[in-house]
Order: C-alpha cells, then sequence, then structure tokens
C-alpha cells in the first residue's frame, strides 16, 4: 500500500466512523480531518469534499457487504437449512460491522436526503442477490420471502444500533453477550417459523 492509499483509508476510516455515530448531516468535514489527525486541504486532496467522503464511505461499506453476502451464498446448502445458514451469516456479519447497520440506519432516519441514490445503486442489488437465493432455498409460493429477508434487515440493524431493554430498563447491546446469543437463536427461530422450519423454530 503507497502513502497515498494509506491516507485515503486513514481519512476513509476516520469518515466512516462519523456518519456511522452522527449521520452525514451530523458530521463536518472538519470534524473527520480532525478525527484522522489531518487538515482539510490534506483530506480534500485525498478524497475530495465532504459529499466525495459520504460516497466513499458507502461504496466501501457496500463493497464489504456485497463481498461477504457472495461468500456466503456460495458455501451455503441448498434447502430451508442453507437459508436459515445464511441468515446466521448476515446476523454475525452486522455484528462484527456494526458501522454498517449504522451507516444505513441513519438513511432510515432521512440523513444525506441530497444522496438519493444509493439505495438503487447498492440497497436493491443486495436484495435482489439474496432474495434470489432465498427463493432457490424456499421455492414455496406461500412464502413472502422478499419481506423474510427484509425482516432479518429490519431487526438486525435494530439490535446492532439500539440492543434492547433489560428487565431493569437499562440498555444491552453489543458488549453483552447473553443479549448477542439470545438475538442470535431467536433470528434463527424466527425465520424458520416464518419459512415453516419448525424443528429449528424450537432449537
Amino acid at each position: 500500500m503507497t502513502s497515498s492509499d494509506s491516507g485515503r483509508e486513514r481519512i476513509l476510516d476516520a469518515a466512516t466512523r462519523l456518519f456511522s455515530a452522527l449521520g452525514y448531516d451530523g458530521t463536518s468535514t472538519r470534524m473527520i480531518a480532525e478525527a484522522a489527525g489531518l487538515n482539510i486541504a490534506t483530506v480534500a486532496y485525498h478524497v475530495g469534499g465532504k459529499r466525495d467522503l459520504y460516497l466513499a464511505v458507502m461504496e466501501r461499506a457496500h463493497e464489504v457487504e456485497r463481498g461477504a453476502l457472495e461468500e456466503s451464498i456460495a458455501e451455503i446448502d441448498s434447502g430451508p437449512e442453507g437459508l436459515l445458514d445464511l441468515v446466521d451469516a448476515y446476523v454475525e456479519f452486522c455484528l462484527a460491522h456494526p458501522e454498517i447497520p449504522a451507516l444505513w440506519m441513519h438513511r432510515w432516519l432521512s440523513d444525506a436526503t441530497d444522496v438519493v441514490h444509493l439505495e438503487e445503486q447498492y440497497v436493491r442489488p443486495l436484495m435482489q442477490l439474496v432474495t434470489g437465493a432465498a427463493r432457490a432455498a424456499v421455492p414455496d409460493d406461500g412464502i413472502d420471502i422478499e419481506y423474510v429477508i427484509w425482516t432479518v434487515v429490519w431487526a438486525t440493524h435494530g439490535f446492532v444500533c439500539g440492543g434492547v431493554l433489560d428487565a431493569e430498563g437499562h440498555r444491552q447491546g453489543l458488549a453483552n453477550q447473553e443479549s448477542v446469543a439470545r438475538f442470535r437463536r431467536h433470528m434463527r427461530r424466527t425465520i424458520a417459523l416464518a419459512i415453516g422450519v419448525t424443528g429449528q423454530a424450537r432449537g
């Protein structure tokens, strides 16, 4: 990796942390430069302005997610068990890369409304990829497989970004291993029930 590549990655790492924590609208180029330990001119030289930074961050996040999904789809077995394994793999991916669900959650809350093409460019192709694999695994016409997949996305993003409240009203998230384990089990059981794999639902 050249020094230029290293500088760009350093900037994108800082931008990803800030955009995922504060959103596009809540983050300034100066904040990103300070987080990267650089000046604004250097940031602009390597990546560009704030919009350029955001586009680069979202493209990089998409490439990571797409690579993980393609690898998981290539490895799953056929049939409903394969779909459940794909759900497990997606949950694990989001747990390992919480910044990616956070970036999309901000967009769900009307962040970066002037950047309008990312869902069409990134979300739709991934949904088509996953729903295609899911339909091959569960060809039952009575199952709304697209909504099954969206259920996984909605729930996983919500848990990764917001966690759950315990009995005392304290928020428990990724740092609480018991909550994480419960969420993993819950998602597998939920999708097993949705596609009619009752044995897995009881697991």
